[in-house]
């Protein structure tokens, strides 16, 4: 099989070439002797010419019968037009494959739960796709950062005996004669492979069963996760800001034209060119009380506050610093900001969340991981956790232990952020949510 066939996004390869587009009916017009046709190929679109005496009378008349989403093969020859992409096919031949019945899709606005029942043909309209290309470059250009950068790709398991963010948003299954749960993250495995590797990020499908209706949250998201050995949190800010500022170049250099089609604010990723600002914790309280949304010492973030810091620093911007008592078991603490770690009860976790502008909130969250044994086990405890599952960390820190950090990027997040599109499920093929399972 060749690979080698024309598609519309390479059309200025084939230049007054004759080729064929296989794909399906966008829409179509007619004006008399002329008719107009655009064809999509899951590539690009391209305007099809149907002018009597230059195509065959046979395609002038068969194009009558097709409907919006018929499949078609059409031959003719591409040439350059400013006013179409720059560039459109004069056609000569036309084959239909199949005559599409009418489609449940119109110009027309239709309602969410109507858009997501149809999923699965939503996905052709013009702004899902160009948000799923998107995701694709978005994918492709994290694995080019970590690859730059002597990163191994190291694949954590879905199905897992225990909790990595806490027991109230698992999801369960039976397990032969056990249970098991659904991923909430592959850290804990990637901790494993930086103690093998060094350098080496997870990248998979993560599970929450969050009883959550807002337009950043998913029961089933995808995370990307780089854990590093004898990495700080310094270290682990800066490889964060390293790979958004990554991402967004890659998007504004080779998807600009689905970035069009999103009516995306170019200037919105243009900024996001490091230096970060890096605000404790404590320091973000201050900023929060200056706009009117202060919280007591100790309380998580919510979306007012996030916003309110992105609109603060118009940037992308990372706290740092968390209070002990909202963060996971396994991060290092300190009694003070950027002072040593103890090993006994500090008031910060050595963790950052990375704040993105505009209300689409954390995309980053991470930090330095305790590596003292002694420690871990009283966390553990401390969280009601049981040591016996947890058996296989622990041995991290009885081997070989080093000083290590990572963190987490929510994918779904980030490409919401980098398309301007309004809500998460937009983000994914097949979004999960409390009440959609289906397609």
């Amino acid at each position: 099989m060749s690979l080698n066939r024309f598609r519309i996004a390479n059309a200025a390869e084939f230049d007054g070439q004759t080729v064929t587009i296989q794909g399906w009916v966008y829409n179509k017009r007619s004006s008399g002797k002329i008719k107009f046709l655009v064809a999509r190929d899951g590539s690009g679109l391209m305007q099809c010419i149907f002018f009597r005496g230059e195509c065959s009378d046979q395609a002038f008349e068969e194009f009558e019968k097709l409907t919006q989403e018929s499949a078609v093969e059409i031959t003719g020859v591409i040439r350059k037009d400013n006013r179409n992409n720059g560039f459109e096919m004069g056609v000569k031949e036309l084959k239909i494959v199949s005559i599409a019945e009418p489609y449940p899709i119109s110009p027309k606005d239709h309602g969410v739960e109507f858009l997501m029942e149809n999923r699965h043909l939503w996905i052709r309209s013009q702004k899902q796709w160009a948000a799923l290309r998107v995701r694709a470059e978005i994918i492709r250009a994290i694995g080019e950062f970590f690859d730059k950068n002597g990163f191994i790709r190291f694949d954590a398991p879905i199905l897992t005996p225990t909790s990595c963010e806490g027991t109230s948003t698992l999801f369960s299954t039976p397990y032969f004669d056990e249970k098991a749960f659904l991923t909430q993250s592959g850290q804990l495995y990637g901790e494993t492979g930086a103690m093998a590797f060094g350098r080496v990020y997870t990248f998979g499908p993560t599970f929450r069963a969050e009883k959550s209706a807002t337009r950043k949250h998913l029961t089933e998201f995808w995370m990307i996760e780089p854990e590093m050995a004898f990495f700080d949190l310094k270290d682990n800010m800066q490889v964060g800001e390293s790979l958004i500022e990554h991402i967004a170049q890659s998007v504004l250099n080779n998807r600009n034209a689905e970035l069009k089609i999103l009516e995306r604010d170019l200037s919105k990723l243009e900024v996001l060119k490091g230096p970060f600002p890096r605000i404790s914790y404590d320091e973000a309280l201050k900023i929060l009380e200056k706009r009117g949304h202060s919280i007591p010492w100790g309380e998580d973030f919510g979306a007012p506050h996030e916003t309110a810091l992105g609109e603060e620093f118009g940037k992308p911007v990372f706290v740092h610093h968390m209070p002990s008592q909202i963060k996971a078991f396994y991060f290092k603490q300190s009694d003070e900001v950027f002072g040593p770690g103890v090993t006994g009860t500090g008031k910060y976790a050595l963790g950052c969340d990375l704040i993105a502008p505009d209300g689409y909130g954390e995309v980053i969250g991470g930090g330095q991981r305790e590596e003292n044994v002694e420690t871990l086990q009283r966390r553990i405890k401390e969280h009601d956790l049981t040591e016996d599952d947890y058996k296989w960390y622990l041995d991290l820190r009885r081997f070989g232990s080093v000083p290590h950090s990572g963190f987490g990027l929510g994918l779904e997040r980030t490409v919401a952020w980098m398309t301007g599109v309004p809500h998460v499920r937009e983000t994914i093929p097949y979004p999960r949510l409390m009440n959609t399972l289906r397609p």
